[in-house]
């Protein structure tokens, strides 16, 4: 069946200023982290087992828009594209381990604390952010959905047993030093459960009431467009809680930082160009294209904070490694979207890409 040409998506106004509220955000955090300190060690406090309460407010809050506007009838058909589904899981537990741990190595081979947290970066896949970045992206949404349910699935079962490979067997294999982990298996479960679980079953819930009730019409053209900002909001508002709680170790070890973000940055950007180069060669379109780029260039930052912080300690390396992640991979992935909107037309002709959907102007993805 042949597609309807499209016209090329650009970002809306508010989303062409997004890098603005981010940076906005950001120096909140950090001015917050250090006019204010007491701020930050009451948000320190404030936790529920290894879960920051703040950090899950915003996530949740951010989550809830994005995958209300999932369809979850045509979801079911993303399970039925083999060349997605085992490209993703290729990616996401092959690829970004195994490059996360070279460049690791490569980049920390005196610092094995650093190291050791930015391969358990490598092993947390995104279940969180990446549904932001992939709707700003024009990139599939209930393909979208799919895969961060099977990562998640993944992630539970596979977590262990890869940080003991990476930290452990691997290293000994190579004549490298290895390290001596082990992670919980409720923290793992935990975080699925809170940062996916709850707003995938508000959104489906959303959904099918909304469309039982009202019809989809009203759902989309009335109750969608109502809720959708709330995913800028509760973007806005986890980056200056991260900022806010973790904005004083950044600023008392810049010269650390800056190593632990250099990989970091390479990770981000080769993960994405390899997905989103991968999909042009196996046929997919555009939107599963980005989908399958941003679902594995992104991490899931507070299940890495949680494992350091629970396994190594809240003053240790491992764990300021995590707190670097999401401070440089928000606004490298921020910067991605513009480049896979930049790449739509030159590597993907109008023909090959599937209509957005009817509810979603571009300047309202967030």
């Amino acid at each position: 069946m042949s597609l309807a040409p499209v016209k090329p998506a650009t970002l809306g106004t508010t989303d062409r200023f997004l890098p603005v509220w981010i940076l906005a955000a950001m120096a909140l955090g950090l001015a917050l982290a250090v006019f204010v300190p007491a701020f930050g060690d009451a948000l320190h406090g404030f936790s529920v087992g290894s879960v920051s309460v703040p950090i899950a407010v915003g996530l949740l809050v951010m989550m809830y828009p994005v995958l209300a506007k999932v369809r979850y009838s045509d979801a079911r058909a993303v399970a039925g594209d083999r060349k997605l589904l085992v490209s993703s899981l290729v990616m996401n537990w092959l690829v970004g381990p195994a490059l996360m741990f070279a460049l690791a190595w490569a980049f920390l081979p005196d610092l094995p604390e650093y190291r050791t947290g930015l391969i358990i970066v490598g092993l947390a896949r995104c279940i969180a952010m990446v549904l932001i970045w992939n709707d700003l992206a024009c990139g599939d949404r209930e393909a979208a959905a799919f895969l961060v349910a099977v990562n998640s699935v993944f992630q539970v079962i596979a977590f262990s047993g890869l940080g003991w490979f990476y930290l452990q067997i691997l290293p000994s294999w190579l004549g490298l030093a290895t390290t001596s982990a082990s992670f919980s298996l409720w923290a793992i479960t935990l975080s699925v459960l809170v940062f996916l679980g709850i707003p995938l079953v508000a959104g489906y819930l959303s959904r099918r009431l909304g469309e039982a009730t009202r019809g989809r019409t009203w759902y989309e053209g009335t109750f969608l467009p109502k809720v959708g900002p709330f995913a800028l909001y509760g973007l806005l508002f986890t980056i200056v809680m991260l900022f806010a709680l973790q904005g004083q170790q950044v600023i008392d070890r810049p010269l650390d930082v800056v190593r632990i973000a250099l990989p970091l940055l390479v990770y981000f950007a080769v993960t994405f160009i390899v997905g989103f180069v991968l999909g042009k060669l196996i046929g997919l379109s555009y939107e599963r294209t980005t989908t399958l780029a941003f679902t594995a260039a992104g991490n899931n930052f507070e299940l890495a904070i949680a494992v350091a912080i629970g396994t190594f300690g809240a003053t240790s390396g491992q764990a300021l490694a995590g707190i670097v992640g999401p401070l440089i991979e928000v606004p490298v992935l921020v910067a991605l979207v513009y480049v896979a909107l930049w790449l739509r037309p030159r590597m993907f002709p109008a023909k090959d890409t599937l209509p957005i959907h009817p509810e979603l102007p571009v300047a309202d993805r967030v």
